[in-house]
């Protein structure tokens, strides 16, 4: 079944690249595992060229029979996950990508729903975690959208819009020669090394368009977030970050002018769950880090009601 859903999200996406990142997998683990299918079977399933993976006609005539034996294993594994969810007693399965709002959402929802065991998984991969919505694993996820990536979101889950255009910071060392000024061009950061991580959805790509269209081509580093600290605060990086990043002694944290990076915050759930209540206390917890992050708040108050900022039924410029 593991090969079956391989090979389906391969034909879905058009390409192995595309395809691991929705499987959450590298990409020559899959290339690797499409070679030993195809081994296998003494044929070739995909046919690869510049533009991506095509299936070959034998590809086509697998699929057809492949794809009802993966979306009838999706059905069994939620229905059955469901009825032991009921059995275990009432509970709340939270996912989120990671977010400086978490750990106050998490403890206004426990004192909001005494008695509801809450339990939580963060994941770089909004597409995975919606994905574990869909089938039933999770109840409810929130997630951020990069600004010209939208996300594949599948049927049947119910929206909560919790940020329509929230802007992301860069972060430098302190002693950064921008790190003196309140808000930072591109064009100042344009031979510094910038770190993304590959791995989160659309983050990789909204970079690589906003520096494009800033007329820059810095050198780019690949790596997780906390690896990107470390080098941050050496000189070695810089990096885009959540405006409610907390502070620190040894980096800073700016605004960039016109704010050509954003996402979107969303809140996805199951139909069924406590969604009002979910969203409420999300949008308290949201508040509450967006208002102690100093440049964050600074910059809110510089925007003030006019920058259309939609943030939940509470947050406003202060």
């Amino acid at each position: 079944m593991r090969h079956l859903r391989a090979l389906c999200a391969i034909a879905d996406a058009g390409s192995l690249h595309k395809a691991a990142r929705q499987l959450g997998m590298s990409q020559p683990s899959l290339t690797t595992q499409l070679r030993r299918i195809e081994n296998s079977l003494g044929a070739e399933l995909f046919s690869r060229g510049r533009t991506g993976c095509r299936p070959t006609p034998l590809g086509r005539s697998l699929l057809s029979r492949a794809r009802p034996l993966v979306a009838d294993m999706a059905a069994l594994v939620t229905e059955t996950r469901a009825a032991a969810a009921r059995a275990a007693g009432p509970g709340l399965r939270v996912g989120s990508t990671a977010s400086r709002a978490l750990p106050g959402w998490l403890r206004r929802l426990r004192q909001r729903l005494p008695g509801t065991e809450v339990g939580l998984r963060v994941d770089v991969s909004a597409h995975g975690l919606l994905r574990m919505v869909a089938a039933g694993q999770l109840d409810v996820a929130f997630v951020h959208e990069v600004e010209g990536c939208p996300l594949r979101v599948p049927e049947g889950l119910v929206e909560r819009v919790l940020v329509a255009r929230e802007p992301q910071f860069v972060s430098m060392a302190r002693d950064h020669p921008a790190a003196a000024r309140p808000v930072v061009d591109l064009t100042d950061l344009a031979d510094d090394h910038w770190m993304v991580d590959p791995t989160v959805d659309g983050e990789w790509d909204g970079l690589r368009r906003v520096l494009h269209a800033a007329g820059i081509d810095p050198p780019l580093l690949h790596g997780d977030y906390h690896t990107a600290a470390s080098l941050i605060v050496l000189g070695e990086a810089v990096a885009p970050c959540q405006p409610t990043s907390g502070p620190r002694d040894d980096m800073a944290v700016r605004p960039l002018r016109g704010d050509p990076l954003a996402v979107r915050l969303l809140l996805y759930a199951r139909p069924g769950a406590p969604l009002d209540v979910l969203y409420a206390e999300l949008a308290a917890a949201y508040r509450e880090a967006a208002l102690r992050a100093t440049p964050y708040r600074e910059w809110l108050r510089s925007q003030g009601t006019a920058a259309g900022l939609s943030v939940g039924p509470c947050l406003t410029a202060v």
